[in-house]
């Protein structure tokens, strides 16, 4: 049972000895250890700032990518409508002119085609009474002698009328 129940003597020497260790390790190593904890502790703090902000920065950067996205986008839009819009007026205006220039070409060409046909009455009409004399002409040029020369010699103008 001794060596279970230490002395006094040892219990002496193990208490001071463990009160000058404390002593030194408070003195020398406790103050530059908790220094070097509390700077580390530090540096990580400031770390951990400077990675929040630059969260934030990034949030702040794509939320403004996003709006100049979308400024884009409905800048393209506005464009593409413009561009149909102005394409579409385009296309309506040249169906508009050649619509006009059509109904002018068949008003030029019924006006044509009327003159052409007045042109061809009349020459018709002048051809006519040019036969018209030549037959009288002929007739009165006739001896009028009986009526079976009459007649002979009005199927002879008549064919002559027809070849020509």
């Amino acid at each position: 049972m001794e060596l279970v129940t230490p002395s006094y003597g040892l219990l002496f020497w193990t208490g001071l000895t463990f009160c000058l260790l404390l002593f030194v390790l408070t003195r020398f190593v406790w103050k530059p250890l908790l220094k070097s904890v509390n700077a580390r502790s530090k540096i990580i703090e400031e770390a951990l700032k400077e990675a929040e902000k630059a969260r934030q920065e990034m949030q702040a950067l794509n939320a403004e990518n996003e709006r100049i996205l979308k400024e884009a986008r409905v800048e393209r839009d506005a464009i593409l409508k413009e561009a149909k819009d102005a394409g579409t007026k385009m296309i309506e205006e040249a169906r508009e002119k050649a619509k006009a220039e059509g109904v002018k070409l068949m008003e030029s060409a019924k006006s044509a085609i009327e003159s052409e046909r007045n042109a061809a009455i009349t020459e018709m009409k002048a051809q006519v009474a040019i036969f018209s004399v030549e037959i009288a002409e002929r007739m009165i040029r006739e001896s009028w002698s009986s009526d079976a020369k009459q007649k002979e010699l009005a199927s002879k103008l008549a064919e002559e009328l027809k070849l020509n």
